[in-house]
């Protein structure tokens, strides 16, 4: 059967037949506990100390003997002599390719799998990484995310270095970035490649398609505010509450359930948004003031610095405000903190007036 036409089942079987391949040709059984150990291969993934206490050897003894097992199976794998190592490399490969030549292994893993995998398929495709020449497994720690790339993209430190480069210029840069911007600044063949490794980093996070650091809430909000920031920012105008909800419930989020009246409770307690009209919000960034529609036609009369004609004042006020004309004119005319000073002019009372 040509492997681009098996089945997920198929090459699960596959992968579990390889796996037996390469554990059946360690000859040392003490060897072949300790990698069984090590990548979980027969349950839990052990730590070096777990396996030397039940060894009865230190965990630098178990570390050697895993390093010098493992190169013996890279060359092993090198030489062809690995049953079924070949075909499950070219099924890698030709995944890794629809993807920038790097991916997250449970990303990797779910292609083959057609659903989310366990921990115990994660784990081999990890193992059959270390052993084959073809590929580099990226280690998960508190910077990556655990990966698999093709070896032509050198070795996991030249492919760490990469990452680190894309993560400089997003530092650099101060806000979030997109992957055509990133690509100017890299002689990638393809964006996708550096859309491949910056997915590799912790420390990065990407939202409607701007990368940014994962720390930013503008590309990884964490909260319902934040999400709502991220909207307003997005759609550059004032949207009603309701809208915003729905665009939160259809938008790229990790926790996207989040109820229209949750929103509004939200929007009301943070100053960053601005209410202009009735359960329309804006954001202060924009240029919006608090205050009632009397607060901003005060704002507006003195920011002119002079009496201005009442359309006028109407003008800019709806500027600000996502209100009826009729609202305006009726506070103009009916607080004592305006005056008319002439025909359909008005300027500030003075304070003896108020």
């Amino acid at each position: 059967m040509n492997a681009s036409s098996q089945s997920p089942n198929d090459k699960t079987s596959l992968i579990n037949t390889t796996i037996e391949s390469i554990v059946g040709i360690i000859e040392q059984p003490r060897e072949r506990e300790i990698l069984s150990r090590r990548f979980g291969l027969k349950g839990k993934k052990e730590t070096l100390e777990q396996i030397g206490e039940r060894l009865d050897i230190t965990r630098e003894r178990v570390r050697q003997l895993e390093k010098a097992a493992l190169i013996r199976l890279k060359i092993a794998a090198e030489k062809g002599e690995i049953e079924n190592l070949p075909e499950v490399e070219k099924l890698i490969i030709r995944a890794l390719a629809e993807s920038g030549r790097i991916a997250r292994t449970e990303v990797l893993a779910e292609k083959f799998v057609g659903e989310k995998p366990l921990e115990k398929i994660l784990l081999d495709f990890i193992f059959i990484g270390e052993v084959s020449s073809k590929l580099v497994t990226i280690n998960e720690n508190d910077k990556y995310h655990s990966a698999i790339a093709n070896s032509s993209y050198g070795d996991e430190r030249q492919i760490k270095s990469a990452i680190e480069e894309i993560v400089k210029v997003i530092k650099k840069n101060k806000s979030p970035i997109s992957l055509d911007e990133l690509d100017g600044q890299f002689e990638y063949e393809h964006p996708s490649q550096i859309e491949a490794l910056a997915g590799i980093s912790k420390l990065l996070a990407t939202l409607n398609g701007m990368w940014g650091l994962a720390k930013w809430p503008s590309v990884n909000p964490k909260n319902i505010r934040d999400k709502i920031f991220v909207i307003l920012k997005a759609n550059k105008k004032p949207l009603h509450f309701s809208e915003i909800a729905r665009s939160i419930r259809d938008g790229d989020f990790n926790r996207r359930n989040v109820t229209t009246q949750a929103i509004h409770n939200e929007l009301i307690k943070d100053r960053r948004f601005i209410l202009i009209g009735r359960g329309i919000y804006a954001l202060e960034d924009w240029g919006y003031k608090q205050g009632t529609v009397s607060d901003i036609i005060r704002l507006v009369l003195e920011e002119a610095g002079e009496p201005l004609f009442r359309d006028e004042i109407v003008k800019r006020v709806l500027d600000k405000r996502k209100v009826k004309e009729t609202t305006v004119l009726l506070n103009l005319q009916s607080k004592p903190e305006f005056k008319r000073v002439a025909k359909s002019t008005y300027s500030l009372a003075d304070k003896e007036t108020v």
